[in-house]
């Protein structure tokens, strides 16, 4: 086929998300666009037990600010299993570059949001994106793979 669909290699999502109108709509959009919703939590711990569990998740979706802590605690945990974070924020915290994948701005378009997941896959599979979405930093890192695991960026 000569215009096939790349195969992805970001499909499963962890979403964490404290508003439940803003993570009801981006778990429909990123359900009806073929991704795989592992959990869609509102807390910080119950996204810490996610990742603790083990669970094979290829993106962490993360809002910093949550009723019982913050995102960055959840990229932290994240960062540790070698999975990437992207932070949906209306501030990117400071420590985001040496944590996360990228950061989107609060107030995306769909289409924006989908663009970053797929300039981070991109990122993840050793290519340039050809352009980035409104409000969203990719933070450049060399693509590593962890011991008997896919590349990560770190």
């Amino acid at each position: 086929m000569l215009f096939a669909r790349k195969k992805r290699t970001i499909t499963r999502l962890l979403l964490v998300e404290d508003e439940p109108l803003i993570a009801f709509d981006t778990e429909h959009l990123l359900s009806e666009q073929d991704y795989e919703i592992v959990a869609t939590v509102d807390r910080v711990s119950d996204a810490l037990a996610v990742i603790a569990s083990g669970n094979d998740i290829h993106l962490v979706l993360a809002d910093v600010l949550l009723a019982d802590g913050s995102g960055v605690e959840v990229a932290r945990a994240a960062s540790a299993r070698g999975i990437p974070v992207l932070f949906v924020t209306g501030n990117c915290p400071s420590e985001a570059e040496a944590l996360a994948a990228g950061c989107l701005a609060n107030h995306y378009a769909q289409r924006d949001l989908l663009a970053a997941i797929g300039a981070i896959e991109a990122a993840r599979n050793g290519s340039r994106p050809r352009r980035l979405p409104s409000g969203f930093r990719l933070f450049d890192r060399a693509p590593v793979a962890p011991s008997g695991g896919a590349a990560t960026i770190r």
